[in-house]
């Protein structure tokens, strides 16, 4: 590939840091993010076998706030709509500030969602669903908590990244930084949904 062939026509990038190397980042992150797939599959893969494992303690009926899992689905949806939006400014109008902006509704949503997702674990420890009760409080502790810290690991990334945006703007390879984040925070997304319809939704039918 030449020097003046874009890598991602789409997102208006141009540049090639050496003779493939923009590609070769690319790729590594697909591998990332499905690595990361497959650690989640072998979680959820736990959890589908401790289901009925609940020893007497508390169970999915006692542990399930459809309310506050309807709210933390919204939240997080919200926040990759937050997120598409700053690609779309990033993309259409290579506009600074409305890319800030829209990332900033993307993190405040997220963080939301992280603030109500904790009370719920301080509501399963007051009521003695604690990791240790049971088999099935184990792998839902290990699901939802792994899922938390991804989303917490997300939003130091997505500061990092406003702080390059405002220091050095929306040069190419920032550009395509954003671009792999999005791919990872739409991902947590997806998780999420197998989350709420697996572990929630199932568990209360």
């Amino acid at each position: 590939m030449s020097q003046e062939t874009n890598v991602h026509p789409g997102m208006n990038l141009g540049y090639s840091d050496g003779e493939h190397e923009a590609e070769v980042k690319v790729f590594g992150f697909w591998v990332f993010v499905m690595s990361d797939l497959v650690t989640f599959g072998l979680v959820f893969a736990i959890f589908g076998t401790m289901a009925g494992a609940t020893a007497g303690g508390p169970g999915p009926e006692d542990v399930t706030d459809l309310k506050s899992i309807a709210l933390q689905t919204a939240l997080l949806l919200g926040s990759s709509f937050g997120f598409s939006w700053a690609s779309l400014s990033m993309k259409y109008h290579n506009q600074r500030w409305r890319t800030l902006g829209w990332l900033a509704v993307a993190a405040t949503s997220a963080l939301s969602f992280l603030i109500v997702e904790a009370i719920d674990f301080r509501d399963w420890y007051h009521m003695g669903a604690v990791p240790q009760r049971s088999g099935y409080l184990s792998a839902l502790w290990a699901l939802v908590g792994l899922h938390g810290l991804h989303v917490a690991g997300g939003l130091v990334w997505m500061a990092a990244m406003t702080g390059q945006i405002l220091r050095y703007g929306l040069t190419d390879q920032i550009k395509s930084r954003v671009t792999r984040m999005g791919l990872y925070w739409h991902f947590l997304d997806i998780v999420w949904i197998g989350i709420f319809s697996m572990v929630f939704l199932a568990g209360v039918a």
